[in-house]
């Protein structure tokens, strides 16, 4: 056996050792999470946080209002049609969230990024009258997912992570000031993906 024999076998050894695409770990604990964890939102820094399953239930209990991280839940609930121009909101892709504190944001893609409107409370209160599942919707961490772009007809109660992960799949694919012409099917299949899971 020479050196450079022993040399080789090692340099292989190492390239065939490649690290393992980076784990996600929880953001509370650092440990490893499995795909399809938990989520928890964090409504002080208005983001979202992975979890695994032991801290994912230490806030499964956490009543609605109550605490800076909330259990994100996966309830995703199709809509008949909601009547979203009274909201006041210019666009057809976008998601409302409620507030703990009784407000409404309105967030959707733009050339700029996100962007961000509150809703006029009483506006929001006759889209609820006309929709009653609305009223069961969890503060800051479900939504009214809309997507009424290019024809579609998409009303949801989904969860915030998923709104986030629209706003990610978005902000990956626009090209140009329309968004170009990956954007929006990319779009479509996540709304297809969002029916599967439901």
């Amino acid at each position: 056996m020479t050196a450079d024999g022993a040399l080789a076998r090692l340099i292989r050894s190492a390239a065939d050792h490649r690290p393992a695409a980076e784990t996600e770990v929880c953001d509370l604990c650092a440990a490893p999470v499995p795909e399809g964890h938990s989520h928890l939102y964090d409504t002080g820094q208005a983001e979202v946080r992975c979890a695994c399953r032991p801290c994912s239930v230490l806030f499964a209990e956490t009543q609605q209002g109550e605490g800076r991280l909330r259990l994100v839940p996966t309830r995703r609930v199709r809509l008949p049609k909601v009547d979203t121009a009274a909201l006041g909101v210019p666009v057809g892709l976008v998601f409302f969230v409620p507030r703990a504190d009784g407000s409404v944001t309105a967030e959707g893609p733009s050339p700029a990024g996100a962007m961000r409107w509150e809703v006029e409370a009483a506006a929001w209160q006759r889209a609820v009258a006309g929709c009653p599942p609305l009223a069961t919707m969890t503060p800051d961490v479900e939504a009214l997912l809309v997507n009424t772009v290019h024809g579609q007809d998409h009303h949801w109660i989904a969860p915030v992570d998923d709104c986030f992960r629209m706003l990610a799949v978005i902000r990956r694919e626009w090209r140009g000031l329309s968004g170009g012409g990956r954007m929006w099917p990319a779009v479509e299949r996540f709304f297809e993906e969002l029916t599967e899971r439901s």
